[in-house]
């Protein structure tokens, strides 16, 4: 399984990711394009079946080829699946090839990455009824701060689409947020992640402060390598204050796709 590097800047979920340094990219296999991972430094993959690219006669077909290549390491997840009430098929096929890639992810001790449209009832009775092995994330969530908090209180991470996250009506919702439950993604917009996390962080109305989170970012990268233990102890109480320097994001990395080996180093003080 691939990691991302100690200053690498994740995105999460995105389509047609070219490998770029200092960038770690978690490219979508879309089951109906039929393809296969390719080992790639800098990216990792997820693969399932989008609920647009869905139907009865595809089903039988497109569940095979999850199956076949969920099992690779590169593939850290089963995404993205989930439910669309506006564009897909019928909602009890939705929930069918749903239910049965969930099952495919929990064989294999992999998270599930969930695309949601005007479904959250399914989604939110989905989770209660599988009581699922393996962390589930949201992508692109545009939601309200109650239904963000609502999720995460049931332990699914969410992530957010770069140019949401910028605009001024989004502040109130990802200050609201605790940061080690959230990601950044481009979904194959063609941005460059590594400029969006400086102008979240460093606009007035967004997420962070000021540029000494940037130091405070460098500082903690070295605490972690060097004393990971005491450095974890003394920054929790100020989590929330510290935002989401790109730091934050290889912690939620971890914690969504833990290490399949005792961590050591950099992994031990994440964990």
């Amino acid at each position: 399984m691939s990691f991302p590097k100690q200053n690498d800047f994740i995105d999460i979920h995105t389509h047609g990711a070219v490998p770029s340094p200092g960038i770690f990219s978690v490219e979508t296999l879309m089951a109906h394009d039929n393809r296969k991972p390719v080992e790639t430094a800098g990216l990792a993959y997820t693969s399932g079946i989008h609920p647009w690219n869905l139907n009865d006669e595809n089903h039988d077909r497109l569940l095979l080829h999850v199956e076949e290549t969920a099992s690779y390491e590169s593939v850290i997840a089963i995404g993205e699946i989930g439910f669309d009430k506006i564009k897909g098929p019928a909602i009890d096929l939705q929930q069918r090839t749903f239910e049965e890639q969930v099952y495919i992810a929990g064989k294999l001790r992999k998270p599930v990455v969930i695309h949601c449209v005007k479904a959250w009832e399914e989604l939110i009775s989905a989770h209660k009824k599988l009581n699922p092995a393996t962390p589930w994330l949201v992508h692109g969530f545009r939601g309200k701060k109650e239904l963000a908090l609502q999720l995460i209180s049931k332990g699914i991470y969410l992530s957010f689409w770069f140019d949401f996250i910028t605009r001024r009506e989004a502040t109130p919702l990802m200050k609201s947020l605790p940061v080690d439950y959230i990601f950044l993604e481009t979904d194959g917009s063609g941005a460059d992640i590594r400029f969006t996390i400086p102008v979240i962080t460093n606009t007035p109305d967004g997420i962070g402060t000021n540029n000494a989170f940037i130091i405070i970012g460098v500082l903690s990268l070295i605490g972690l390598q060097c004393f990971p233990d005491l450095f974890m102890a003394l920054v929790q109480p100020f989590k929330e204050d510290l935002c989401i320097e790109h730091f934050y994001f290889i912690f939620a990395f971890i914690a969504l796709f833990p290490p399949p080996k005792p961590p050591t180093g950099l992994w031990m003080g994440l964990m």
